[in-house]
């Protein structure tokens, strides 16, 4: 059983050798083959086998397109700095200094400079390994986008004193968000990962009422057209979990401070959970016995469907030995 195999039999709640592996790397990955992060960020040529290296490496189900936050945000007229160590700072935005939204550029996942790199990262996927492994393509979800787009401040302060101007703002991001995910669909993603990082830092009655509507809709879009959606919100999610629930997201990635038990009572059987090791305490700085043991114990407490995976992303300077002991497998026990 390869590893597309295994995700999708996982996913439909039909029985599999071992737990499918999907830990989110990106410095990480680069550094393993010898790459910077600017080069791992800007050229989908640098990501497609740094991915695949470690895939083939450390026992991976699934590749990934994740590198930033900013390639919608690039797109909508942002200016970016490259960095050797780092993810890309972003050094200027359209709405950093007001809220008039003419000032957005037009994004087009065919033309933009950063949304094409990873366009032409899925097309090297699907031509190299389509069928082996899964392959996720990724887009900013409406509230980390429109964070990016006016600064996470600005933002925040906008949800309390400006409403109708979050709305459309996010609209507007989930609107590219959207024709985004399909064309990575379209160009071989199965799945799409929705990273909306900001929404644990608001209460649940403004993700309700101002993110969720928009959320729903890149959730509904990506279905319609065939692909999966992996939702990841890095942080405590506890206070959305039943709101979340009512997305349909397929998986649902649990950072470390989120109860399993609880998310999969709340989420219920049909969502897939990954997670939710601290990424630091529970990976980088821990030995491979106790990782090992780590995961068996989250498996055992959150029960099927779930697929191994940290809290967040796998840390620059990990041991080798402690991501081998994060993939070491698992074996699928049915319910």
């Amino acid at each position: 059983m390869n590893g597309y195999e295994r995700y999708m039999r996982v996913l439909r709640a039909e029985p599999a050798d071992i737990l499918p592996r999907l830990p989110i790397l990106m410095g990480y990955a680069a550094q393993h083959i010898g790459a910077d992060y600017a080069a791992f960020a800007s050229d989908y040529r640098v990501l497609v086998e740094a991915n695949l290296r470690c895939a083939q490496e450390f026992g991976f189900d699934q590749v990934s397109t994740i590198s930033d936050p900013y390639r919608e945000t690039s797109a909508f007229g942002a200016t970016l700095e490259y960095m050797a160590e780092t993810p890309p700072h972003c050094l200027t935005t359209p709405l950093a200094e007001g809220k008039d939204l003419s000032r957005l550029e037009r994004p087009d996942p065919w033309t933009s400079p950063r949304m094409l790199d990873r366009m032409q990262a899925l097309e090297a996927y699907r031509g190299l390994v389509q069928g082996e492994y899964s392959i996720l393509g990724w887009i900013e979800g409406p509230a980390a986008e429109a964070a990016d787009l006016r600064g996470a401040s600005n933002f925040m302060m906008d949800l309390v004193d400006d409403p109708p101007f979050c709305r459309e703002l996010m609209r507007r991001c989930a609107d590219v968000g959207l024709e985004f995910a399909l064309a990575q669909v379209r160009a071989g993603a199965d799945t799409i990962g929705i990273g909306d990082a900001i929404v644990s830092q608001v209460s649940a009655s403004m993700y309700e009422t101002l993110i969720f509507p928009e959320e729903k809709r890149l959730v509904e879009g990506i279905h319609a057209a065939g692909g999966l959606v992996r939702l990841h919100i890095c942080g405590n999610i506890s206070h959305h979990l039943e709101q979340i629930a009512q997305l349909g997201a397929d998986i649902v990635d649990l950072d470390s401070m989120v109860d399993v038990v609880r998310a999969r009572q709340v989420l219920g059987p049909g969502t897939t959970l990954v997670g939710n090791l601290d990424p630091v305490q529970a990976v980088l700085n821990a030995s491979p016995v106790a990782i090992e043991r780590d995961i068996r114990a989250v498996y055992e407490r959150v029960g099927n469907p779930y697929m191994v995976g940290a809290g967040c992303e796998i840390p620059i300077g990990t041991p080798a030995a402690n991501l081998r002991a994060l993939c070491q497998p698992v074996p699928y026990r049915a319910s």
